[in-house]
């Protein structure tokens, strides 16, 4: 039997998370207010009342975190490749509309966003004009992260502006996101100010702890012109790009905690429920042949994890903040091996990830996963009969895409549970941030 220490780390994580175990971890049918931690917790009680940027800076004193920020900021100061599956990076793969197998433009105007970000800029000061704008081919697309703390500040904090330009970013928000997605992206802001109620932090975990900047000129990509918007923040950090007639957002990080909701919640339903029952009907329909190709690890703690597999801070996703150059090699079973329901649940699981883009945006998009969808790998760890804490990724040439269980920070479940979902979503070999189609736009020197 493998060992299972549970030594803390810096207060909020413990090595439980990363120890492989021996033992299946099993979900409990408990609601996650069993794993609520006590208001009076030291942990809680010393940061009580302390403003977002007093919280980092006493988080900043952790030397676990130290040495991870001092690793963060090495990935971010690389020159941007994006991610590959063996160090190369492939060419030709994303097209503009017109000019690949996306096909014809779709209907949806680029000026609707455009416009709302414009409205959104005529608000502000010349001090909140000169933070929120960037070059768009500013670095600080990169700078994004997901904790309650900050690592780099970029752009402006939601919190502390007037409910009306509050507001105003909502409305970017929405005319950019499809109805789908606006929901799921302020779900999980709600969330985060739910989180933030639970433990008695609304100063440093609230629906406004977040980071809104600008990328380009809103007026110019009216006219096909490259801009964007990134927002990020605790558990939402959505990177929006417009350019030639097509959006790209990514990469997409999503999370929450609690994920699952209980009576006391009222009518909230869980904010990955599609993704997580399409996700466990296509594992559950796995052949024999099929599940030991499909399933890389029997647990999500499997000790025959490779050393590093497991991460402290981000435990099976590969994609997360300052991944934009990971190495990712395929792994699991082929898409081609699948049949022909199974590939569509495949395909129905990559169109839940792909629901932040409007309709006609999506479609373009499903196209490129189609045209690949014989290159494309699906890996599971865990159980597939929805019995266990699972992981899994969709991984092709132009889509990498993850759903993973994890410990809790906040709760107290020291072991992965469906309390605590992180997903991610990225364009592999370059196109994160549409970097390649900013390159095929310029490219055609419009």
């Amino acid at each position: 039997m493998s060992t299972r220490p549970d030594e803390d780390i810096d207060g909020f994580f413990t090595t439980a998370r990363t120890a492989g175990r021996d033992e299946a971890v099993e979900l409990t049918d408990e609601s996650y207010r069993t794993f609520l931690p006590d208001l009076d917790d030291p942990r809680l009680a010393q940061v009580r009342g302390m403003t977002y940027e007093e919280f980092a800076q006493d988080r900043y004193q952790a030397p676990f975190l130290r040495d991870l920020l001092a690793h963060w900021d090495g990935l971010y100061r690389e020159p941007f490749v994006g991610i590959t599956s063996d160090g190369t990076v492939r060419e030709g793969l994303y097209a503009l509309p017109g000019t690949g197998p996306s096909g014809p433009a779709p209907s949806h105007s680029a000026s609707e966003p455009a416009e709302a970000a414009g409205r959104f800029l005529a608000m502000l000061t010349p001090g909140e004009l000169d933070a929120v704008r960037y070059d768009v081919d500013a670095p600080q697309w990169r700078a994004w992260s997901n904790p309650e703390f900050m690592v780099y500040r970029v752009g402006l904090r939601m919190e502390v502006l007037t409910d009306d330009k509050r507001s105003a970013i909502h409305d970017v928000l929405r005319a950019s996101l499809s109805a789908e997605g606006y929901t799921q992206v302020s779900g999980a802001m709600e969330l985060n100010g739910h989180l933030g109620e639970l433990v008695g932090l609304p100063t440093v975990m609230n629906r406004h702890s977040y980071w809104f900047s600008l990328f380009g000129d809103p007026a110019a990509g009216a006219r096909g012109e490259p801009w964007g918007w990134q927002l990020f923040g605790h558990h939402v950090a959505v990177n929006f790009v417009s350019v030639g007639g097509r959006h790209v957002i990514a990469p997409v990080f999503l999370g929450a905690e609690p994920a699952l909701a209980d009576a006391e919640d009222g009518p909230r339903a869980p904010l990955f429920a599609a993704r997580e029952r399409i996700a466990l009907e296509l594992a559950g329909s796995l052949t024999k042949a099929q599940r030991a190709r499909a399933v890389v690890f029997g647990s999500v703690l499997d000790p025959a994890m490779p050393k590093g597999r497991l991460h402290p801070a981000d435990e099976r996703h590969v994609a997360g903040a300052f991944r934009d150059n990971r190495v990712v090699p395929y792994e699991g079973i082929p898409a081609g091996e699948l049949d022909g329901p199974q590939r569509d649940l495949l395909r129905r699981v990559v169109a839940d990830f792909l629901d932040l883009l409007v309709e006609g945006q999506r479609a373009l998009a499903l196209a490129e996963y189609d045209a690949h969808v014989h290159e494309t790998w699906f890996s599971w760890y865990g159980a597939t009969d929805g019995s266990q804490p699972f992981y899994f990724r969709v991984h092709s040439p132009v889509l990498i895409a993850e759903f993973d269980d994890h410990a809790g920070v906040w709760l107290t479940n020291k072991l992965p549970a469906r309390f605590h979902v992180h997903t991610t979503l990225r364009h592999p070999n370059g196109n994160d941030y549409a970097k390649a189609l900013i390159a095929r736009w310029r490219e055609r020197g419009e």
